[in-house]
């Protein structure tokens, strides 16, 4: 990536290219231990809205999100009505998926019951299945990180059995690696020693 029209002579790993936006993705947000429990909720939406799309596609809409969902507040999601909806299928900042939206919606109330309900609420209930610690993978190439794990499934299950969807084994991964449940940067990549 050019800087200032120098070369970036940094490793990281390829998955960013030289998109701006990806790359700062990438080297400041990707793959670090996570721990609010709101953020976590937004994150898991986020990865949820991904289905079907690129990341990149969802990243350069993050804040049409963030502003369209209220701050990813979820007592204040919780209490939308089809109104809502109505300004959410309208809004072209995001992506106007009725599905999802409605998923949204329905998620931010299963998060309220979590947090009431579950010892040590929201984040703790993510965190149990990497036993509240980051998994260090130590992969070479992007074809050596998997798409899915055992923990992946197990998290999936559980989130489907309390009534979240678009929550598969595969988008509960991708959720896993950008809240640093796992670090799966490249040993080559800057950012695997630093997470």
């Amino acid at each position: 990536m050019a800087v200032g029209g120098k070369t970036d002579a940094v490793k990281r790993c390829p998955w960013p290219t030289d998109d701006p936006l990806y790359v700062a993705y990438h080297d400041e947000d990707w793959g670090v231990p996570e721990r609010d429990p709101q953020a976590l909720f937004e994150k898991l939406i986020l990865d949820g809205f991904q289905a079907g799309l690129s990341w990149i596609t969802i990243l350069r809409k993050r804040e049409n999100f963030r502003e369209a969902f209220r701050g990813f507040d979820p007592e204040i999601i919780a209490r939308f009505g089809k109104r809502d909806v109505t300004r959410l299928m309208n809004d072209a900042g995001i992506v106007r998926n009725r599905a999802k939206i409605e998923n949204t919606i329905a998620s931010a109330r299963l998060y309220l019951e979590i947090m009431e309900n579950e010892a040590g609420g929201f984040e703790a209930f993510i965190w149990q299945f990497t036993d509240g610690a980051t998994r260090v993978n130590r992969f070479r190439q992007m074809g050596d990180i998997p798409a899915e794990t055992w923990q992946s499934q197990a998290m999936s299950k559980e989130l489907k059995a309390r009534g979240f969807k678009f929550v598969g084994p595969t988008i509960c991964y991708a959720f896993m690696q950008a809240v640093g449940m796992v670090n799966d940067h490249l040993t080559t990549c800057f950012r695997h020693s630093e997470v």
